[in-house]
Order: C-alpha cells, then sequence, then structure tokens
C-alpha cells in the first residue's frame, strides 16, 4: 500500500539523493535485501529532508536523509534523530521504530537513517474531497482532527525523559533565551544586512517581553504540526508521529506556539493562507486560541504570556520562509514555487507584529 503524499521514481538509475547499488550492498551487511524490481519511492511533502520507501524483501522501510546540497551546521541531523526515535518508541508508540544509522558518506553522499514504514493518511494543506465524504464522525471532521493533533501534542510533553534515556538531549536552562537570540541571528542573515522595518520592530519586541519565569521542561518535537502525524485513512485516528530532527528538552509553549504559527484561520491576512501548511481555516477546526485552551486543559499547564511564544513562533517561521528563498537565490534549488517566499516571509513578520499587538490570537 502506497499512502497518499508519495511520487513514483521513474529508475533505479534515476534517483536524486540516493546510490542504489551501494545502499544494496550497505543493507545486506544487516540483513536486508534491497528488491531491486521495484524503484524506490520518494514521499514528495516538505522542503526538508528527503525521505524514500525501500522496499526490501523481509520488509517495507523507510529511508531518511538531509537535503541535496549545502546544509546548515546542526541542521538535519540524522544522528540526533535515531537516537530519539530509539529513546521513544518503547514508550510512545507513536514514534515509529529506527532500524539503522548510517554516517558513512560513501554510501548515499550524506548521513542517513532507516526506519520502519507504516502505510497511512498524511494531511497536508487540504483535506481530500474523498476523506471528508468518507468521514463518518458525528462532529466537523476539522473539529475532530484539531482535537486530535493536540492529544497528541499534550501526550508527548507528558513523557518522561528521562526514564527514556534522552536526559542530556538538550539544554533546557535558558532555552527561551538561547532560542530568541538563534531565530534573530538567522533572521539577519538570511535578509544579509537588508533587515526589513518589522523585522527590527519584532525583535525590539521580543527582546522587552521576554517571560520572567518559565514552567518545567519536557521534550518538544519542535515542527509539530498535522502533517508530521500519519493518520488511519478511514477513521483518521494517530498511527504515527514523525519527522524528529529537530526535537530537543525545552519550554513546551514554544512547541505549542510552533503548531499554532501554521494554524491558518479564515479571517487572516493573506500571508498565513500562502503558508499553506495546514488546512485549519476551513472543515470546523477549533480557532488558534481554541486549540491553546484544549492544549491547557489536557496539560494543565497555565498559558503564561504566551502572546510572546506566539510572537517567536511566528518569527520563526518567517525566517524559514526567508531561508528557503535564499536557498533559491543562491541556486540551490530551482523550484519556481521558492521565488515567492520573500514576500511571504516579510508578510509573516508584519503578522508576528499584528500577534504581538493583539490583533490576532
Amino acid at each position: 500500500m502506497v499512502p497518499a503524499g508519495l511520487q513514483h521514481t521513474p529508475s533505479r538509475e534515476s534517483t536524486p539523493g540516493l546510490n542504489l547499488e551501494r545502499l544494496r550492498t550497505y543493507l545486506m551487511r544487516y540483513g536486508l535485501t534491497l528488491d531491486q524490481s521495484i524503484a524506490p519511492k520518494r514521499f514528495s511533502a516538505g522542503y526538508g529532508n528527503m525521505n524514500f520507501l525501500l522496499n526490501t524483501k523481509e520488509k517495507p522501510l523507510v529511508l531518511r536523509r538531509p537535503p541535496l546540497g549545502p546544509v546548515p551546521r546542526g541542521a538535519n541531523d540524522m544522528s540526533r534523530e535515531y537516537r530519539l526515535l530509539s529513546g521513544l518508541h518503547p514508550t510512545l508508540p507513536l514514534v515509529p521504530k529506527a532500524e539503522l544509522l548510517c554516517d558513512d558518506l560513501s554510501v548515499i553522499g550524506a548521513p542517513f537513517l532507516v526506519m520502519e514504514y507504516r502505510p497511512g493518511l498524511v494531511i497536508g494543506a487540504e483535506i481530500s474531497s474523498d476523506t471528508v465524504e468518507k468521514w463518518s464522525g458525528t462532529e466537523p471532521i476539522g473539529h475532530a482532527l484539531g482535537g486530535r493533533i493536540i492529544d497528541v501534542l499534550a501526550r508527548l510533553h507528558a513523557v518522561d525523559f528521562q526514564a527514556c534515556g534522552l536526559g542530556d538531549l538538550g539544554r533546557p536552562e535558558g532555552f527561551v533565551a538561547r532560542t530568541l537570540r538563534g531565530w534573530s541571528k538567522r533572521a539577519h542573515l538570511s535578509w544579509d544586512g537588508d533587515a526589513p522595518g518589522d523585522l527590527t520592530a519584532l525583535a525590539e519586541w521580543l527582546e522587552a517581553h521576554q517571560p520572567e519565569a518559565i514552567g518545567p521542561s519536557t521534550l518538544i518535537h519542535n515542527d509539530f504540526k498535522l502533517d508530521n502525524i500519519i493518520l488511519d485513512p478511514e477513521r483518521l485516528e494517530p498511527r504515527t508521529l514523525i519527522d524528529w530532527d529537530m526535537g530537543t528538552l525545552g519550554d513546551p509553549l514554544y512547541d505549542l506556539a510552533v503548531l499554532l504559527s501554521y494554524w491558518t484561520e479564515a479571517d487572516d491576512p493573506e500571508p498565513m493562507h500562502q503558508l499553506r501548511q495546514m488546512p485549519t481555516a476551513r472543515h470546523g477546526f477549533p480557532t488558534r486560541e481554541e486549540a491553546a485552551t484544549l492544549y491547557a486543559k489536557a496539560c494543565g499547564r497555565a498559558l503564561h504570556e504566551f502572546t510572546f511564544y506566539r510572537v517567536l513562533a511566528t518569527l520563526r517561521i518567517a525566517v524559514v520562509f526567508q531561508q528557503l528563498y535564499r536557498r533559491y537565490e543562491s541556486g540551490g534549488t530551482d523550484d519556481p514555487g521558492f521565488a515567492r517566499f520573500d514576500d511571504l516571509a516579510r508578510g509573516l513578520l508584519h503578522f508576528g507584529l499584528q500577534v504581538a499587538r493583539e490583533h490576532y490570537y
């Protein structure tokens, strides 16, 4: 079964990102036989890491590797992701089982990991009409999905990371201040000395509004959103939580704010609709404020000074899209869709200021 979100790779000889002969030899060392009659298929969603469905004679597997071209230091960390999967899978079964980690660049030209494959439904910018028509729940499909997204996040933040052997994964002390410094630095590098006025204003607001008291740290995903949850196609229950290369220990309110930075509402300004990350502006999804309230109730956690986290997460997503634009501008990708990301990033900076002024939640 091949889920939505995969694109067929025409032949074994034309699989960018993989050297199939060397990969076949590597897998054989671990008792896995790559089926050479079926070409790997690449998951087509996302702008970052590359994911391939591998058919081996033993079982289907997923190979995950960094994107082609230069990778920023510390980004797309396969070793970190492998450690997280290995530690979390026994405690949080939504996390897939890691099978192999390879840091030998001679195999496919980059580090990679291999993990179990769990087929299912991935929902990105839109919910297909077929999925909507099949929905048999008594509540709107978006209301059900919104609640399930929040439930998964709450379950993640309840994990005992010490018991999982992940107590030294990151540096939770000073997480918020360090995160603010990091994204501010990336922002100025991304605009290369030509910082928009909204970026300057946003950075000044964030510096002036850092929370004084921060609650207990938890394990955080750091890019938690709907398309990183693989769903049962019929019941839409979560099956798998993926994309762990940025996972760390930190402030759970930041994880919630990152989720809400993708959460578009019907009356949002145009840049939020141009994100096209989650279908939350339709189908009866909760609003951002309602989703945050659901989270607070599920975790028993107060949302103190949450506007700061929302603004910080909006800065983050603006910088991410500006970094993608710079990759396009420098020739790192020829995808014409990246050409619009400069305007999108600037629009998100302006939206961040509106959130800071409490014009939007």
